[in-house]
């Protein structure tokens, strides 16, 4: 093949082309060894721990740099640290703040437990993940040291085994939650509509957060709405290490809120009622949760109360994850609450422990997170407050199911392609029925419910109730009042 290069292009040509040819020969590639750790002492079991203490380099740092980088922001990364300056640093506490047998596969004493050595000071990667020896000197796919995903009190490996007891028992109350082994609707984790809700693991594909762990292709592991779900370890970018952040004021970016959203409005194509709509309900940003009545004529967008408010900063998280430290008569703690059973009114015990019991008399119940949180100003007001505002939307629904019984059971079809009235009306009645919706947002519930009463009376020719006069209530709720 003949190439013809132009007069002009000639000299750029000749130049490149020795340029080329030179680089060619002068290049130099250059390889060099590089220890990455020191050989552990036999009794290590295998645990690396640190390549550089005092800048806080983790063996597996030298190649995952980037999880390197999250985790150096981490509580984890001060774990000693913090505990020998908290003052209450004890021989006994060094195991959850060190790598060692602790939160892994390992089961003899290993790591700072058999050496005390202070590369291994530190909740590491290996902490959870277990002893990399294997993986770092010849790394396969096969022999990535893994982390679990599942907790539990009869587990000997995972978050629990180190947050748990009487000073931090975030596995126990976690344990008697719903989100845990308490879970109202266990067979939801394995059920696929529900996984993404109802499972640890259905949730972080839901959320598209790509984690590898022991479980991940086990389909007959049926696991909770767990530690390592919500929390990141390998991140502080959100407050606790949350995946995602608590303070968001919407539905998509709030850790609860990513589940606590479902069925908030309702399908023509579904005769299921609302289901988990306290997200939408709390912000209040009218069509967005409930049936919109036809009359639904507001000058405001949203219709919100304290809970959703600016005011409330953390949101969920203020009534829901309350901590607090139980005493005795002489004021030595004898319990630290975490917040974990996610109950904002919990039942408690003779001592005033939380328990994941809900058959407790009413009476019983603790609403000092309402007064914690600066909402209340006394545990009466705010227990008074729960019972006015449940009764009101109570009744409130009772009116509406009446006129609903008067609706011709041709207005409920979900086989046709048109939504009615009553099958809206019925929607509302049914988000109005769930408990938290008197608490969450009482005045938006109480506007759907008001609204969607006056719809039916209008629509089907029926008389007003006799004992509540919505057109008072509509007319208050349309001044934007709170």
């Amino acid at each position: 093949m003949r190439i013809t290069i132009s007069r002009t292009l000639y000299p750029l040509y000749v130049s490149l082309t020795v340029l080329a040819l030179s680089s060619c020969t002068d290049e130099k590639i250059v390889y060099r060894d590089r220890v990455l750790y020191e050989e552990p002492v036999s009794t290590a079991g295998q645990f690396l721990g640190y390549t550089d203490h005092d800048s806080k380099l983790a063996v597996c740092g030298n190649c995952h740099v980037e999880k390197q980088g999250d985790w150096e922001d981490t509580h984890h990364a001060s774990a000693w640290e913090d505990l020998e300056e908290s003052g209450d640093a004890e021989a006994s506490c060094q195991g959850c703040h060190s790598v060692t047998e602790l939160g892994n596969m390992a089961t003899a004493n290993s790591g700072y437990s058999s050496t005390g050595d202070a590369r291994y000071e530190d909740v590491q990667c290996e902490s959870c993940h277990g002893p990399g020896k294997t993986h770092v000197d010849s790394p396969t796919n096969e022999n990535v040291p893994l982390a679990v995903l599942n907790v539990g009190l009869d587990m000997t490996t995972g978050c629990g085994e180190c947050h748990t007891g009487p000073d931090q028992p975030y596995l126990e109350e976690w344990s008697a939650s719903r989100h845990g082994d308490g879970a109202h609707r266990a067979s939801a984790r394995t059920n696929e509509s529900c996984m993404p809700c109802h499972s640890g693991k259905g949730a972080l594909d839901a959320w598209g957060d790509y984690v590898n762990y022991v479980e991940l292709n086990d389909p007959t592991a049926a696991i909770g709405i767990t530690c390592a779900t919500c929390h990141d370890p390998h991140s502080g970018d959100n407050e606790h290490q949350l995946r995602y952040p608590i303070d968001a004021r919407t539905v998509d970016a709030q850790l609860c809120m990513k589940c606590h959203q479902r069925r908030a409005i309702p399908d023509p194509e579904s005769a299921h009622g609302p289901h988990s709509p306290q997200g939408p309900l709390l912000l209040g940003e009218i069509g967005t949760v409930g049936w919109t009545p036809p009359n639904f004529d507001y000058d405001v967008d949203r219709i919100a109360g304290t809970h959703g408010s600016e005011a409330n900063l953390e949101l969920c998280a203020t009534c829901h994850m309350r901590s607090f430290d139980v005493t005795d008569g002489t004021g030595q703690v004898i319990y630290r609450s975490t917040g974990h059973l996610f109950d904002p009114i919990p039942c408690m015990n003779s001592q005033g422990i939380p328990l994941g019991d809900e058959t407790c008399d009413f009476d019983t119940r603790s609403f000092a997170a309402c007064t914690a949180s600066g909402c209340h100003g006394t545990e009466a007001a705010a227990r008074s407050a729960y019972l006015v505002a449940t009764a009101r939307i109570e009744d409130l629904v009772d009116e509406l199911l009446a006129l609903i019984d008067q609706v011709p059971e041709s207005e409920f079809d979900n086989g046709d392609t048109r939504f009615t009235v009553g099958e809206g009306a019925l929607f509302n009645a049914e988000l109005g029925e769930i408990t938290s919706s008197a608490i969450h947002n009482p005045f938006m519930t109480e506007a759907l419910l008001t609204g969607s009463i006056q719809a039916v009376e209008e629509t089907y020719n029926l008389p007003a109730p006799s004992n509540v006069n919505t057109s008072n209530i509509m007319r208050e709720l349309s001044a934007g009042g709170d």
